[in-house]
């Protein structure tokens, strides 16, 4: 039991780290310095030697997950009919599966650093479908998390994963 609590800490916590990465990504720079340049994090999505990178089975899951989530609010999105209690419902769906994502990771660290980009994007959408980023639309929020599924499918190795038409 006090294994899984700290699990679900580790992945809540990292999750919030990720959501501070991601709105500090969006804010405006204040310095010069390159957030990246210190932590040695890629600045943009790469394939592996021209390559996909592995997935893991939790990683699998919780993106199919995600998409199945998403795919089914789909056409209220599109005719922005969702209310905010759905994208409410669609950002916590998008924030579980990356703590179920991140308790369980078993990539490699290269493969890891890629997925944080992508993981990045998924919260920036989910904190502004759950109405946490001011002057945002929440449709905006969605429109963030279908282009990470996009990425996901683009440079990770998950034969089962489709990008969601739109």
């Amino acid at each position: 039991m006090q294994q899984q609590t700290s699990r679900v800490l580790i992945a809540i916590l990292f999750s919030a780290g990720l959501s501070f990465a991601a709105a500090a990504h969006a804010a405006p720079a204040t310095h010069k310095h390159d957030a990246h340049a210190d932590h040695g994090a890629p600045a943009s999505l790469q394939l592996n030697a021209g390559k996909k990178w592995g997935t893991d089975e939790a990683l699998r899951k919780s993106m199919g997950s995600i998409r199945q989530a998403v795919e089914a609010s789909l056409h209220d999105i599109h005719e922005n009919r969702l209310p905010a209690a759905g994208y409410g419902a669609l950002a916590s769906k998008v924030e579980g599966e990356v703590a179920n994502i991140v308790a369980n990771c078993k990539l490699d660290p290269k493969a890891d650093a890629q997925l944080h980009l992508v993981v990045a994007d998924l919260l920036a959408g989910s904190d502004q479908m759950a109405g946490k980023v001011k002057k945002a639309k929440r449709q905006d929020g969605a429109v963030k998390v279908i282009d990470a599924l996009e990425k996901y499918a683009a440079y990770f190795d998950d034969p089962q994963f489709k990008p969601i038409a739109h």
